[in-house]
């Protein structure tokens, strides 16, 4: 699908839908938990959809009521004899169900779609064959099989995608065995400690050292829950930042500032570039302006590197996004990916090995890429909003990967984005 995104003021309030993070999470849990759990205000994305086409294949019944999930889990029944899971684009559901097919004696087939087929499994296999789990696999990388049962006691992770470790807490519990994680090289921890607050809500026992080391118990369930999904503050990021370049005044509605969400820094990082940002009882008024640039760690970050990037175009003097290797990892090298398209519509940037130095520039709208990478189709159709001419952006339906009502949402602020091509 094609859009185009013309420049536009906007004005108004916006929903955030429900946080992906949080979504799959719950999704992994009530798979494996003896019962019946409801989560309240889901993201309904093709990321949730692959989760819980997971949680089927494991054997879990799961009904959906609007954006509420009903899901009755398998506690401590066997996975199916030839299981096979497509996550489509889902990294997240990839890394979590993988770890939990490791708890079970029989082999369990992954794969996705050609951007899964690019990421590396390789730290997660380590760390799950050390603990005695087989991994299948002609290149470490989608399509495989994974075959336990994890019996051992310690393993090492590296931590450069959070997503490895947060599969192996959530596998450990329910081993027979306690098991010690020993973590290098850890990046993006707000999403690990995530993964500990449901962990810690489900009662689960495990030590913690500095988010370095942990040591679960094993032999451990997980119970039914019902629960509000908190909204996304990787989705409200886009307009904040839209906000920002177009000099706009809109309220953003429903996030909760209080959750653990790395991307809530966003609203940090605009406040220290001179947006105005005003939390009220019942949302948050953001006001765009005067941008000055600034240096910022993005290594909690990553998924606000793209949109980061685009507000840099609009402030003055120079923006810089380091320490933001991960960012390469994702559903394509973001960071190159995001020079690449953002050179193409005037913009002055420069790629360094783990993250972007922004000059302040003017952007013209033309045809960029949007690389099936919903992070990337939205900043750059942000950037559209700002830049003068047309945006013409392809592989838009990606969108739906965790926004799908993206455009309906911001045409409904003001923004000007067309579906020009099915």
């Amino acid at each position: 699908m094609k859009i185009h995104s013309t420049k536009a003021g906007l004005k108004g309030e916006i929903n955030i839908p429900g946080s992906k993070s949080h979504t799959i999470r719950a999704v992994a849990i009530a798979t494996m938990a003896e019962g019946t759990s409801v989560l309240r205000e889901a993201l309904d994305s093709a990321d949730t959809r692959a989760s819980l086409s997971a949680a089927r294949a494991f054997g879990a019944e799961v009904q959906t009521s609007g954006n509420n999930i009903i899901i009755t889990g398998i506690g401590k029944k066997c996975l199916p004899e030839g299981a096979f899971i497509d996550v489509a684009n889902s990294g997240t559901t990839l890394r979590i169900f993988t770890a939990l097919a490791s708890l079970y004696n029989v082999p369990v087939t992954f794969d996705g779609d050609s951007s899964i087929r690019k990421r590396l499994m390789t730290n997660l296999f380590n760390a799950l064959e050390a603990l005695g789990a087989k991994a299948g696999s002609s290149n470490q990388k989608c399509p495989f099989t994974i075959t336990g049962p994890i019996a051992g006691s310690k393993t090492i992770v590296d931590g450069l995608s959070s997503q490895f470790v947060t599969a192996l807490l959530f596998a450990a519990p329910l081993a027979k065995n306690d098991i010690e994680i020993q973590v290098v090289n850890l990046h993006e921890k707000p999403y690990v400690q995530i993964t500990l607050n449901w962990l810690d809500k489900q009662g689960i026992k495990y030590e913690n050292k500095g988010l370095e080391w942990f040591k679960v118990k094993g032999g451990q369930a997980y119970k039914p829950f019902d629960e509000r999904i908190a909204a996304d503050f990787s989705s409200a990021t886009f307009a904040l930042v839209a906000a920002a370049v177009t000099g706009s005044e809109i309220k953003i509605l429903g996030l909760d500032f209080n959750d653990q969400q790395g991307d809530k820094q966003v609203f940090s990082y605009l406040r220290q570039m001179g947006m105005k940002i005003d939390q009220q009882a019942d949302g948050v008024v953001v006001k765009g302006g005067k941008l000055t640039g600034i240096e910022i760690n993005m290594n909690d970050t990553p998924d606000a590197l793209p949109a980061m990037a685009v507000a840099g175009c609009f402030a003055t003097g120079t923006t810089k996004l380091l320490n933001v290797a991960q960012a390469r990892l994702k559903e394509c090298d973001r960071i190159s990916a995001v020079a690449r398209e953002l050179r193409k519509m005037g913009a002055n940037i420069e790629e360094l090995p783990d993250g972007l130095i922004v000059h302040q520039s003017e952007l013209n709208g033309t045809r960029v890429h949007g690389y099936d990478d919903h992070r990337m189709v939205m900043s750059l159709a942000i950037a559209g909003m700002a830049a003068d001419g047309v945006t013409e952006i392809d592989t838009a339906e990606s969108v739906s990967v965790t926004y799908p009502t993206f455009i309906d949402d911001f045409n409904a602020l003001g923004a000007n984005i067309k579906i020009t091509e099915k």
